[in-house]
């Protein structure tokens, strides 16, 4: 079973949830600005993935600017914080499968997590070619 953290209206995050559908493996959406976060659910995605709340702060197309969270010395745990109160802070699509978690940026990093490769050819939105006619992917 592989989750994905997905937001519909980013485009990363829709290629991702397109390779993962096109693979047929069963998988969860989860729509993490419907729902938002629980302390826990992120320090164990972050954990899972090699991740700091730092390393995972959505730096554009969001408020972390505005709050000062990317000011230095701005510690973990106030991040953490603003992350649970404002859901799009946290950078995504965050995938988990059998294979392992992470941060699918940039979105063809979700190929390494899944059990079959979608079949080709294989392009993202923008048309970029990541698995050819053979089933290979490029790049």
């Amino acid at each position: 079973m592989i989750v994905i953290h997905h937001n519909p209206d980013c485009s990363t995050s829709r290629n991702v949830l397109a390779m993962i559908e096109a693979s047929g493996g069963a998988h969860v959406v989860i729509e993490c600005l419907e729902t938002g976060w629980t302390r826990a659910q992120l320090l164990g995605l972050f954990a899972a993935a090699s991740l700091t709340p730092r390393t995972a702060l959505r730096e554009t197309k969001s408020p972390a600017a505005e709050l000062g969270l990317l000011e230095p010395g701005v510690d973990d745990e106030t991040i953490l914080s603003a992350m649970l109160e404002t859901p799009v802070l946290v950078n995504r699509p965050i995938v988990c499968s059998p294979k392992g978690v992470r941060l699918c940026r940039p979105s063809e990093a979700v190929l390494d997590l899944l059990e079959t490769l979608p079949p080709g050819p294989l392009h993202k939105e923008d048309g970029e070619l990541l698995i050819d006619a053979e089933g290979r992917r490029i790049g």
